[in-house]
């Protein structure tokens, strides 16, 4: 794997996906268990986000301790499945803004289109984490970050619970400076461009539509 592309191997991460796997496991569990890992991987996405010292009274005396600025985080959601990510991250962090890039694939190219994108004001300030559970052809992936680059954040990370060997060489490719972190590589994508063996659409087994 390329340097950037960090695979989360915590063992309770590990656990929660491959109850996430199966074909049993019903949409509640499923959205709940999203938000569970979205909780476990945001601890590790921010390992190294930058902290700044403040001063402040223990009932003891006072010291001085680190803190993040969680409103110069930004998350952006690749809509839909990515909303399902989201809430398990802004538990960690409440106070981070919120952007989002509507995007869909055009079944017939595998291409993306995006229909929405909005974000919040001062980019240039903030750290984007990006969200999206499936990094499939990649090609979603790299319209959406190529997109949220033209608003200039000061960092860009990507986000997704499983990935195809095929959708991290093309992401990496396209944006080589952006870090991936993600719960797995998987084998492949198939013929109609799933990851193999992955978790099936997971827009469709958040939200019950198939």
């Amino acid at each position: 794997m390329p340097g950037l592309v960090h695979v989360i191997d915590h063992p309770l991460v590990q656990h929660k996906l491959t109850l996430m796997r199966m074909k049993s496991t019903s949409t509640a569990n499923f959205r709940k268990l999203l938000n569970e890992i979205g909780v476990l991987m945001a601890y590790e996405v921010t390992r190294d986000m930058p902290t700044h010292e403040v001063e402040v009274e223990t009932p003891l005396e006072v010291t001085k301790g680190r803190m993040i600025d969680g409103k110069k985080l930004v998350f952006v959601p690749i809509l839909r499945a990515g909303t399902g990510l989201l809430d398990g991250f802004l538990q960690v962090i409440p106070g981070a803004r919120v952007g989002h890039v509507g995007l869909y694939r055009d079944p017939a190219t595998l291409n993306p289109v995006e229909y929405y994108f909005k974000m919040p004001s001062e980019m240039p300030e903030r750290d984007a984490i990006v969200l999206d559970p499936m990094l499939a052809t990649g090609n979603s992936a790299v319209a959406a970050v190529t997109r949220l680059k033209q608003a200039k954040p000061r960092s860009i990370r990507i986000v997704c619970l499983v990935a195809a060997p095929e959708g991290v060489a093309t992401f990496t490719q396209a944006h080589p400076d952006v870090p991936v972190y993600t719960a797995a590589v998987d084998r492949k994508l198939n013929d109609h461009g799933y990851i193999v063996p992955g978790l099936g659409d997971a827009g469709d087994r958040i939200f019950g539509t198939k």
